[in-house]
């Protein structure tokens, strides 16, 4: 059976996650279902990155073995026809080879965590960002990201249902950006952990905030201890932005 290589743009709102759940609907299961409209069976697809209930994506990668031989164009227009009007996008579909997996052939995962840094309340972005009300010390906040870039033990910041079977993660980018009330945290490693990305921004807005000095930052991850971890940023603000290959 031919295998077809998706990106994938969604909002993660209405979702209870990528994966399957018994008790909502999830983004897995949506674009199934226009495969099987499309294509005239169900197929299980592989996702890159398993996120979590309503966080977004601008650029998720899935594969899916079809039992029809099309070019990439057909299954890119037959896919979008057929997921209307769920807020989900294949962006681009092409053929691969059978080796391809889009979970295992990853070798590098890049996301984005959006801080909206201000008094008044969200509009626009209510549903995609994080609104952080006091004001943030920048300069902190990259004095803390520093200290957890690098091979460590994120056991701090992993959640209790996590299934890695390690907490040793290597993180090789996190650096803040900011414009105007926008602080952005970029973030990117081969793999994460359950929730890490979540649980590391809330801890650097602790820091941002005063109640963390940088120093208290990498004592909690050194403490490898889940109940030392700051609080962890809601999931509106953090998009899969792309994967590597």
């Amino acid at each position: 059976m031919p295998r077809y290589k998706l990106l994938i743009e969604y909002d993660g709102g209405p979702y209870r996650g990528w994966q399957y759940q018994a008790d909502g609907p999830t983004v897995q299961d949506a674009i199934e279902t226009a495969i099987e409209k499309f294509d005239g069976r169900r197929v299980t697809i592989q996702g890159a990155g398993r996120t979590d209930a309503g966080v977004h994506a601008l650029g998720q990668v899935a594969h899916a073995d079809l039992q029809g031989e099309h070019d990439g164009g057909t299954v890119l227009d037959a896919l979008n026809f057929y997921l209307r009007p769920e807020p989900i996008a294949i962006l681009a579909a092409e053929r691969v080879g059978d080796d391809f997996n889009a979970r295992f052939s990853a070798t590098k995962r890049h996301y984005l965590y959006r801080i909206v840094n201000r008094r008044p309340d969200l509009t626009l972005d209510l549903p995609r960002a994080w609104r952080v009300a006091r004001p943030l010390d920048i300069a902190a906040m990259r004095e803390g990201a520093r200290r957890l870039t690098g091979h460590h033990d994120f056991t701090t910041f992993r959640s209790t249902e996590c299934q890695a079977k390690s907490p040793m993660k290597t993180l090789d980018r996190l650096e803040i950006e900011t414009e105007g009330w926008n602080v952005n945290v970029i973030v990117s490693a081969r793999s994460f952990l359950h929730n890490q990305v979540r649980s590391m921004v809330g801890s650097l807005v602790h820091v941002g905030e005063g109640k963390w000095s940088p120093d208290d930052l990498a004592a909690v991850l050194a403490a490898r201890d889940r109940t030392a971890c700051g609080q962890v940023a809601p999931p509106q603000g953090l998009y899969l932005v792309r994967v590597d290959y």
